[in-house]
């Protein structure tokens, strides 16, 4: 119980910073490689709480894996970034590819939340979703920072909200989840052995 509530007070108080980081521009004030960089580095945080607090651990593990594909819905935000991309307002080595990656992400995750399927058939093909979705954030967040040493000023957008939950809230959370999955999913193989 202490956990889960420590849980929803650390989500909250991280989301309302991270708002309070799009409203005040603060992403504007670092180089635009620190972007793909910052997110990387509190997806990290994430999973070092997640695998390293024991209290955490539990509660993660406690969870439904369907819930944590769950969050992955999030990823039909990517018809924005596809319409970004086609307006010119974002990059479009970074929009178009992202976008329509989350797309097929999140579109994948339907089936594995809400089909009935046997459990070893919802395994296998969870870890095929979790790949493809871990790959697609990893490609984004490369393309991100390419794109901050080549053409900086394409990632502008992502310094102001509603983006700039992108870097310090969303990517995190996701790439933080898929490493929880792929922990749980490691941890279930090898109590069934």
């Amino acid at each position: 119980m202490l956990a889960a509530l420590l849980a929803r007070v650390f989500f909250w108080l991280w989301f309302a910073c991270a708002l309070a980081a799009g409203h005040l521009l603060l992403l504007q004030r670092v180089p635009a490689a620190t972007l793909p960089a910052l997110a990387a580095a509190l997806a990290a945080f994430l999973a070092l709480i997640a695998l390293r607090i024991g209290v955490v651990r539990t509660w993660v593990n406690a969870l439904d894996l369907r819930l944590l594909v769950l969050v992955h819905l999030t990823r039909f935000t990517g018809l924005y970034f596809l319409d970004l991309g086609s307006e010119g307002v974002l990059g479009r080595s970074f929009a178009v590819p992202t976008g329509i990656v989350d797309l097929v992400v999140a579109t994948m995750a339907l089936p594995l939340v809400f089909a009935p399927l046997e459990e070893s058939a919802r395994r296998r093909a969870t870890t095929i979703w979790n790949i493809v979705g871990l790959a697609g954030l990893l490609f984004a967040l490369g393309s991100a920072l390419r794109l901050s040493f080549t053409e900086p000023v394409q990632l502008r957008m992502m310094t102001i909200l509603p983006l700039s939950l992108w870097p310090t809230f969303l990517a995190p959370l996701l790439l933080g989840s898929h490493i929880a999955i792929f922990a749980r999913l490691a941890g279930d193989r090898s109590v069934a052995e």
